[in-house]
């Protein structure tokens, strides 16, 4: 029996979390409150997204924390460009005039939502989030809609009872963000939205063959991701079968799982032959609007290069000194070397072990000597015998843990990284790091936040990254 007043409760480990946020107006990663004006009978149930879904990239702010501050003082050791050579060169990129070369001629092929995009814009296709409801009155045209939906799901997912799709389609839950052309659906997403937990399942997606390769399928997922950006949901989770994998994977979703087990477990539905799938959103992209705005850096980022480009071309006399029987000179005295930019290997690296520091670009040059051999070979074995370093010394014993190897798609342990570098396969230190730190994102990713384990994965990564830091290095 359906309870109209049931509630999810969050997992007590997240309990707490949320009652010390108890006090301010609204959650992060809850729905904000909607009040859609009465049309049609319909107060509840049908929300067109549409015209608004446009306006996301002015009404969003986000306030500047530690880490922006700190980033916006690094990026200020960089000249940034002024607003008007931006401007004069967005303009003359949408000057038609301008537009030279194969491009003009042969345009290049557009994003696979730029149709979709444009058919909106002319209102031939609308996008609408539709759900059913107990406890208020469901409009004819949402009904109507819904029904559509479940047989647009049920002949494209053929391998899905009907009954199977009624039960979620229709559930209060669960709701569908649908595509209408002609006044009919021809595709939608049904999904259902976990606050408390912080992500979204998607349970169906489809669009009707007729309507395929057109790039609606892409958009629809776009006008997804706005949707729950604005609702301060940045994660989506889904089961794809073999046919849907290559579609996730080009929207986003990787089946690398980037939250812990224990966020989503027990919540999501579990299929056989499938493959979970995540996707983190940024609240920072419009996603309507990604492929637009990418297209437009680019050619930003190529007028500049030519712009820099004819400022520092020059041509300089070829040298005689070779006539006259020098067999070598310095690289620095070739004419125009150093307006390049151009350094010397030897006096950086010089330069920097006088200071006791070195650049990272230099440092990754750095081939595997004996030096840092000894250096990471030092870190290693300190890092072993660190009292908190016991759970991982040894590779998981698959028959301790079953499902670890399931969830974990790149383990890592102290062993495997002793054999590495006995074999010199760190040849850089950004290799050496690299393997470390999956240690750590392996032990968060699988075990719970109140365990031992991940406080061990804590404190020995802290440890780490001060040892890296005290032989020079580590320079993040």
């Amino acid at each position: 029996m359906w309870d109209p007043e049931f509630k999810q409760a969050p997992p007590s480990h997240l309990q707490a979390a949320l009652e010390s946020r108890g006090h301010q107006a609204r959650k992060t990663g809850e729905f904000e409150r909607v009040t859609v004006t009465p049309n049609d009978k319909d107060n509840y149930t049908t929300i067109n997204i549409s015209p608004g879904i446009r306006k996301l990239s002015e009404k969003r702010s986000y306030p500047e924390g530690r880490h922006d501050v700190k980033r916006r003082k690094g990026e200020e050791a960089f000249e940034d460009l002024p607003d008007e050579t931006i401007v004069e060169i967005v303009a003359t990129i949408n000057d038609p005039n301008y537009m030279c070369g194969p491009d003009a001629v042969f345009p290049p092929d557009g994003p696979r939502d730029e149709t979709a995009k444009n058919e909106e814009s002319e209102k031939i296709i609308e996008f609408h989030i539709v759900g059913n409801s107990l406890t208020q009155p469901v409009s004819k045209q949402t009904m109507l809609w819904l029904i559509g939906l479940h047989n647009v799901f049920s002949h494209q997912l053929v391998r899905m009872p009907k009954e199977y799709i009624s039960q979620f389609v229709f559930d209060p839950k669960h709701k569908t963000l649908a595509l209408i052309k002609g006044g009919r659906p021809i595709g939608g997403i049904c999904f259902r939205m976990f606050p408390t937990q912080g992500f979204t399942e998607i349970v169906f997606c489809a669009v009707t063959s007729q309507e395929q390769v057109k790039g609606y399928g892409t958009h629809l997922m776009n006008m997804l991701k706005d949707y729950h950006i604005k609702n301060n949901i940045l994660h989506f989770l889904t089961f794809a079968d073999e046919f849907a994998i290559g579609y996730f994977k080009k929207q986003g979703f990787s089946k690398d799982i980037k939250l812990p087990k224990s966020m989503y477990q027990g919540y999501i539905k579990d299929y056989e032959r499938a493959t979970l799938m995540h996707c983190e959103l940024n609240s920072k992209i419009v996603y309507t609007e990604f492929t637009s705005v990418l297209r437009k850096q680019k050619e930003i980022v190529k007028k500049l290069i030519y712009q820099k480009q004819q400022e520092i071309q020059k041509v300089h006399p070829g040298l005689t000194c070779f006539k006259e029987g020098v067999r070598g000179i310095p690289v620095e005295s070739i004419p125009g070397i150093r307006e390049t930019g151009w350094k010397s290997y030897a006096q950086a690296r010089t330069r920097g072990l006088a200071k006791g520091t070195q650049s990272s670009e230099l440092v990754d040059c750095i081939d595997m000597s004996e030096s840092l051999f000894n250096a990471l070979n030092s870190v290693l074995n300190s890092v072993k015998n660190h009292s908190t370093a016991w759970p991982f010394l040894e590779p998981v014993d698959k028959d301790d843990v079953p499902d670890y190897y399931d969830h974990i798609k790149y383990p890592m342990d102290l062993k495997t990284m002793e054999d590495r570098l006995k074999s010199r396969y760190y040849v850089t230190r950004r290799l050496f790091i690299a393997d470390m730190t999956r240690i750590f994102t392996n032990c968060r990713l699988y075990n719970s936040l109140d365990t031992d384990y991940y406080r061990c994965a804590n404190a020995l990564e802290k440890y780490f990254q001060t040892r890296m830091k005290e032989i020079g290095l580590w320079d993040k």
